[in-house]
């Protein structure tokens, strides 16, 4: 028999129970979903504000780099090329200055606003604020950067020539050569050569081989070993310094000196300013003493406590003599005299210096007859030279055509002292050292002190063309003075302590001759702006 198959009917309470099941289940996928859109509408407006507040960091970065390239191509605009405001923001320095930020598509992305804030008192440090905002959104990032320039008084030794630290020396602060050092002594920071490799003349610890640009010899074991000791810090080869360009340095300073007085200021702008010799004096220019040229005969400056200078005309130098007021021939010209607006003083003829008994200020001396190829001045150190502090506050430059000399005559003749000289120090042809012949004769070797009572202490920073030292070792000669521990005749001081002045890295002297271009010396985003 066969089955029919019937249909399956629902009953009415079947059905009811299974609609709120599909209720149930849309009402659940509908809050699922509007959860799920929530979440992806909120991570596109995430991502989105992302993006441009990258964007905004980005803009605000390029323009970081773009005053860096600013600066680069003229070091003392902290203006961005404008004449206003006249009078800088107390906290931000000049500006607002606006940019577009044209991308490589020439898609205008946003703008970047500038504010210039320089340190002052001779720094190459001048403090950047960029505020970067987008097109689209208006995302808005800062950046703060301060950019600095290298000097020569960025090391506590820079030289164009070869250098030797003994076993009983020690190199304070940076150091570096154009030809190779050879550092068997302690140092404190980057030991540089511009050589990959060099042979050190015999005078400087050489033995007729090649050695590496910056080495020592395994047989110094103490108190450095030269064979444990740690050489990451010595760098080799490096771009060498340019000492040429102190040459364009002292024009420049020349020039500043013609700016900074009305009786002279004409001068700063011609095409042929640094071969003006006028005879007017201002406070910033110090005329040549004749158009005769003498070794013994020029200006001692005498640097005040009170941030003035006394200047005399220095009519003789009998070196053989002490002290210096009896070594040299002065008459008075000035007292008192304010420090110029720059804070330079370019001198036209040989210059003594010295401190009465400290000095507080900033000052850069530049001595140089720029006008005549074959006069070349010197710089002589005729006594103590002191800051009244050591925290950056005080600073002493001197950039000499020529020498940079310590006058023998210049530390106490006999008895027990403490010589001190503070400044960056800086001999564009010459050397930075204390004479081994004296001027007034050359026949007869400088006086000397060996004691260990006898003392100098040097706190600066040396730039030298050729040689530097505070000593030499030679045979009996003149007032040369034995030393039974060396077995040699010394002139100068032989106990010396070198100490660089950290201020100067970025803080030298009123316009001190620079080494390079600028960089960035830290950063960070500010979270308040303007």
């Amino acid at each position: 028999m066969k089955l029919a198959c019937r249909p399956r009917v629902f009953s009415l309470s079947e059905s009811g129970s299974i609609l709120p099941g599909v209720l149930s289940f849309m009402i659940a996928m509908t809050i699922l979903g509007g959860a799920v859109l929530t979440v992806v509408v909120d991570n596109l407006w995430v991502g989105t504000n992302n993006v441009r507040s990258q964007q905004a960091f980005n803009i605000a970065e390029a323009g970081i780099n773009y005053y860096m390239w600013h600066l680069a191509h003229n070091g003392t605009d902290y203006k961005d090329g404008q004449s206003t405001p006249t009078t800088p923001d107390p906290t931000l320095g000049y500006g607002p200055y606006v940019h577009q930020y044209i991308d490589s598509n020439a898609v205008n992305e946003g703008t970047y606003t500038l504010w210039i804030n320089p340190q002052g008192g001779g720094s190459t440090i001048v403090t950047v604020r960029s505020i970067g905002k987008t097109t689209n959104g208006g995302a808005i990032r800062t950046v703060q950067a301060q950019i600095g320039q290298a000097s020569f008084a960025s090391y506590g030794l820079a030289t164009n020539t070869a250098a030797w630290f003994g076993s009983n020396e020690s190199a304070d602060g940076p150091v570096f050569s154009n030809q190779g050092i050879r550092m068997d002594g302690a140092s404190n920071d980057t030991i540089e050569s511009a050589n990959a490799t060099y042979v050190p003349p015999a005078s400087l610890g050489g033995d007729g081989q090649s050695h590496p640009g910056v080495w020592c010899s395994s047989s110094v074991t103490t108190p450095v070993n030269c064979n444990t000791r740690s050489k990451s810090d010595w760098l080799y080869p490096e771009p060498s310094i340019n000492f040429g360009q102190v040459s364009s340095s002292l024009c420049t300073m020349k020039k500043t000196a013609f700016a900074d007085y009305s009786s002279t200021s004409s001068l700063a702008n011609l095409s042929n300013a640094c071969s003006q010799v006028p005879s007017t004096r201002t406070n910033a220019y110090i005329p040549e003493r004749s158009s005769s040229f003498s070794s013994t005969k020029g200006y001692l400056i005498q640097l005040n406590t009170n941030g003035t200078y006394d200047l005399y005309n220095v009519n003789g130098d009998s070196d053989q003599n002490t002290p210096y007021t009896s070594a040299l021939t002065t008459q008075i010209v000035a007292t008192g005299i304010a420090l110029p607006p720059s804070g330079v003083i370019f001198v036209e003829d040989n210059t003594w210096v010295r401190t009465n008994p400290t000095f507080h200020g900033r000052v850069t001396i530049a001595s140089g007859r720029l006008a005549v190829a074959n006069q070349i001045t010197d710089i002589t150190i005729a006594g103590p030279v002191l800051y009244s502090t050591k925290n950056g506050s005080d600073a002493i430059g001197m950039v000499s055509q020529g020498n940079v000399y310590i006058a023998p005559y210049a530390p106490p003749k006999t008895g027990s002292f403490n010589f001190e000289v503070d400044g960056a120090l800086l001999a564009e042809t010459g050397s930075v050292t204390y004479p081994y012949t004296y001027i007034s004769n050359s026949n007869s070797c400088t006086r000397g002190w060996t004691n260990a009572n006898q003392t100098l202490t040097f706190y600066g920073s040396v730039a030298s063309m050729q040689t530097w030292t505070w000593n030499w070792q030679g045979g009996a000669c003149g007032d040369a003075v034995y030393d039974p521990v060396s077995g040699y005749y010394i002139s100068g001081i032989e106990n010396t302590a070198t100490d660089y002045d950290y201020n100067l890295l970025y803080a030298p002297p009123p316009s001190y001759p620079l080494t390079g271009g600028y960089n960035i010396l830290n950063w960070r985003e500010v979270l308040t702006r303007p």
